[in-house]
């Protein structure tokens, strides 16, 4: 029996760890965790969120997932948003999830990421 989501990896380019620093760690807050030793030699970096990690993850021939995603919920939404929008990200709105609010944006690798208001999810 599944009892819980450990992690999830994203891909990304080999020698872009630093954007993904930005990103995952300055940007949307994630606290950046040491990788094993064996691991940190594949480059990469690993985040918290809550319980759970985000991993990312080199990918010799990467290529953007544009559907695929990783979906946040934030407490400071409108927060969060303008300090994407002042870092160059672009943000879009999507209301398809009725009861919801919600936007989109890549990640600097152009990964699709989803961020949802949680006060929307009453947290």
């Amino acid at each position: 029996m599944t009892i819980a989501i450990d992690h999830v990896q994203v891909a990304m380019p080999a020698g872009e760890e630093e954007k993904g620093r930005a990103f995952y760690g300055a940007l949307l807050g994630l606290a950046e965790l040491p990788k094993p030793v064996e691991l940190a030699k594949r480059g990469g970096a690993w985040f918290a969120v809550g319980g759970q990690q985000v991993h990312l993850g080199v990918e010799a021939e990467f290529r953007p997932a544009m559907k695929a995603h990783i979906a946040f919920a934030v407490s400071d939404y409108r927060g969060l948003r303008a300090r994407l929008a002042a870092a160059g990200y672009e943000t879009k709105d999507d209301d398809a999830n009725e009861g919801v609010t919600r936007f989109f944006t890549s990640d600097p690798f152009g990964n699709r990421v989803e961020i949802i208001d949680g006060s929307s999810l009453g947290a």
